[in-house]
C-alpha cells in the first residue's frame, strides 16, 4: 500500500476538530461554571472556607464579588460589547481581578484575541498579588488558551508555562493545562517536550478521550506506532461516538497494515458525523483504499 500511505498523511488531523469542539464546550459551560461559582458563595461565607478548593478543583467566588461576576458574565454572553463596558464599569468600582477576568472573557467571546490576552494576564497578576494563587494560575491558563486561539505560539507557550509555576492542584484542571501546552509545543515544533507534556496530562487526566487521542496522533507523527495503537485504543474506549476519535483509530490502522480495521474505523467516523471535517476526512480516505482490502 506504500501508493496510499503519502496520500493520507496529508489528511485532516483529527484534533483539529477535537480541540475546536473543545473550545466550543468551554465557551457553553461558562455560564455553568459561573452559576457553580455563585452557588458556592453562600458555602464559603459560612465556613470561613474562602480559599479552599472544592472537589472539582473551582475556587469559590466570595460573596462580595459573585453576584456583579455573574451579572458581567451574564452581559458578556448576550452581547460582548455590553459585557466590556460592564467590566470596565465594574473594575473602576472596585471589581478586583474578578471585573478583569469578565473583560477577558467578554473580549473572547468577540474573538478579540489580542485584548482578552491582556485581560487574562492583568487579572492573573492582580490575582497574585492578593494572594490568590490559584485563581492566578487559571487566569494565566485561560490568557493562553487566547494567544492559542489567537495563533500566538510564543505567547501561549508563556502563558501556560506561568499558569504551572504558579501551582494548580493535581488533576483534570491540571492536566488540560499541559494538554492545551503540548498543542502549543508542537505548532513550535518542540515536539519531545510536547510529548512530556501529554504524558502529564494523560497521568493528571486519565479518562479524557482527547488527552488519548492527542497521545495517539502525536506518536503516529513521531513513528512510534506501537504508542499511537494503544492510545487510540483507549481514546476509542472512552469516546467511542466521537468522529475525531475514529478518524485517527482509521490511520494509524491502515499505517500498521490493518486496513480492514481502518476501514471499519473511517465508516463508523463517516456514520457518526458525515458532514464534520473528520467524517468528510474519513470518507475520502475510504476512496482511497485500494479494492478489496
Amino acid at each position: 500500500m506504500p501508493f496510499f500511505l503519502p496520500i493520507l498523511l496529508q489528511t485532516l488531523d483529527p484534533e483539529i476538530e477535537a480541540v475546536m469542539n473543545r473550545s466550543r464546550q468551554r465557551k457553553q459551560e461558562q455560564r455553568t461554571a459561573a452559576a457553580d461559582a455563585a452557588a458556592a458563595t453562600a458555602a464559603a461565607a459560612t465556613t470561613g472556607a474562602r480559599a479552599a478548593a472544592r472537589d472539582d478543583g473551582k475556587i469559590p467566588v466570595p460573596a462580595k464579588y459573585a453576584e456583579p461576576f455573574q451579572a458581567c458574565l451574564d452581559a458578556a454572553l448576550r452581547s460582548p460589547d455590553e459585557g466590556v463596558i460592564f467590566a470596565q464599569k465594574w473594575r473602576i468600582d472596585g471589581g478586583s481581578f474578578y471585573a478583569r477576568h469578565c473583560l477577558g472573557f467578554a473580549y473572547a467571546r468577540a474573538e478579540r484575541w489580542t485584548p482578552a490576552i491582556v485581560a487574562f494576564e492583568q487579572a492573573a497578576e492582580e490575582a497574585e498579588r492578593s494572594g490568590e494563587m490559584v485563581q492566578s494560575a487559571r487566569l494565566w491558563a485561560q490568557a493562553g488558551n487566547a494567544a492559542l486561539a489567537g495563533g500566538d505560539m510564543a505567547k501561549a507557550r508563556t502563558d501556560f508555562d506561568a499558569a504551572l509555576a504558579r501551582g494548580l492542584p493535581d488533576g483534570l484542571e491540571k492536566g488540560e493545562v499541559h494538554l492545551d501546552r503540548a498543542r502549543t509545543l508542537v505548532a513550535l515544533g518542540e515536539i519531545k517536550a510536547a510529548r512530556d507534556s501529554i504524558d502529564i496530562a494523560l497521568a493528571q487526566a486519565p479518562k479524557d478521550p482527547l488527552a488519548w487521542l492527542l497521545s495517539a496522533t502525536l506518536a503516529r507523527r513521531m513513528g512510534e506506532m506501537r504508542l499511537a495503537q494503544e492510545h487510540i485504543a483507549r481514546a476509542v474506549q472512552l469516546s467511542p461516538d466521537d468522529a475525531a476519535v475514529a478518524l485517527e483509530e482509521g490511520n494509524v490502522a491502515v499505517l500498521t497494515d490493518h486496513a480492514d480495521i481502518a476501514r471499519s474505523a473511517w465508516q463508523r467516523a463517516v456514520r457518526i458525523a458525515p458532514d464534520s471535517p473528520s467524517g468528510k476526512a474519513a470518507a475520502d480516505n475510504l476512496t482511497r483504499l485500494p479494492a478489496g482490502d
